[in-house]
């Protein structure tokens, strides 16, 4: 079932569910997705994936053997719209969990209304505060950022043999804490950056940020972009302005709808990707199912598709819809294979220890290794 364009335009709430699903009372999951806003094209992926997730689910069965319902809000890729997005699906008050955002900073926005409503919320965002600022509701479907940024540090100085870091961040809770974590990753490893120079995100002209990294005289440069048409701009002016430095990039460098707006501009470039299609069989099988279903697309991420599937999986094994017991249940989860990795839930309801390495060979990311950590509690 499509999302009508009025829907689509207005954030009046969508619901997608399998044919064979409205024959019986539907269990309800509620997302909330940017289906307008500079991030719609990569919502439109997650709403996909979400979509895929859910189908198969509901042909196995359903959950507690009744088909499962994905009721869509649009956050419009603003704070206010998720904030607003996730109180409609609040107020209809038959949703037994929740599929999130991607966006660190709407994450931080939704916290208080998540931890009041108590239910389960699946999310993307990758701040590391999320999960440990006391909301027992929050479960990260992503390696958070204390991983990439040791991941990116690591590469750069160990690998790349670079002491001479320029850091690029979006002064958004996103960037801001990725950036934090780079620094001190960074300096574990003996490297203070020449150069910590953050932006605004939605810039037409990064002329002036460019100029700062070629002026500091970095041998190399860590990343973190918020939003993939910002990383795209960036990257060709780098290309403009002649700054020939190796980059090692947060996971928007290796987004397909990054890849695609860049194009050459980001050939040659490094990225620390929590999915690839290459890191593992359940990526790859995800990847084939959801080319088959859409067209030969491609995704960029899997998180909202083992969202869904672990919410499902937790409800049955719940045998239950009250949130405690659903919430014990996902954080009891190890070794389940998903598209994103292997999820050991830990206390803070962190479910991904570890990021991809990943090499733009010409606009096709070259998988280079997995980086496990282990889990804390």
């Amino acid at each position: 079932m499509q999302i009508s364009r009025r829907a689509a335009l207005t954030g009046t709430l969508a619901t997608l569910a399998t044919p064979k699903a409205f024959a019986a009372e539907t269990l309800k999951i509620g997302m909330v997705s940017p289906l307008t806003g500079p991030a719609a094209e990569p919502g439109r992926i997650q709403l996909n994936s979400a979509r895929l997730a859910m189908d198969e689910v509901n042909a196995a069965g359903g959950v507690l053997g009744r088909p499962v319902e994905l009721v869509v809000e649009d956050d419009q890729t603003t704070n206010p719209g998720a904030v607003l997005a996730f109180s409609r699906l609040a107020n209809r008050g038959d949703c037994v969990g929740y599929i999130g955002s991607i966006r660190s900073t709407q994450m931080q926005a939704m916290a208080p209304d998540i931890a009041r409503v108590a239910r389960p919320v699946m999310f993307g965002g990758t701040d590391p505060t999320l999960t440990h600022s006391g909301n027992p509701w929050l479960f990260r479907c992503r390696p958070n950022d204390l991983y990439s940024a040791r991941v990116i540090a690591d590469f750069g100085v160990n690998d790349l043999k670079k002491r001479k870091w320029a850091v690029v961040y979006s002064t958004d809770a996103f960037g801001s804490n990725g950036m934090k974590a780079l620094v001190n990753a960074l300096a574990g490893l003996g490297v203070t950056p020449v150069l910590v120079q953050g932006y605004a995100n939605q810039q037409p002209d990064f002329t002036p940020v460019v100029l700062a990294v070629r002026g500091s005289g970095a041998e190399v440069m860590g990343s973190y972009f918020t939003f993939e048409p910002d990383q795209a701009v960036f990257a060709r002016q780098v290309r403009q302005l002649g700054l020939a430095i190796p980059w090692v990039g947060s996971p928007s460098i290796a987004s397909p709808v990054t890849l695609h707006l860049a194009g050459p501009a980001l050939w040659g470039s490094y990225g620390i990707a929590d999915f690839n299609v290459d890191s593992s069989p359940a990526a790859g099988a995800f990847a084939a199912a959801y080319a088959h279903a859409y067209g030969g697309a491609q995704p960029d991420n899997g998180w909202t598709y083992d969202g869904m599937h672990i919410l499902a999986r937790a409800i049955n094994a719940a045998a239950s819809t009250d949130p405690a017991a659903i919430r014990a249940a996902i954080l009891a989860i190890r070794g389940y294979q998903g598209a994103e990795g292997v999820y050991n839930f830990d206390a803070n309801g962190d479910g991904l220890h570890g990021y991809n390495v990943v090499r733009n060979e010409k606009g096709k990311l070259a998988f280079i290794r997995h980086v496990e950590f282990p889990v804390s509690g």
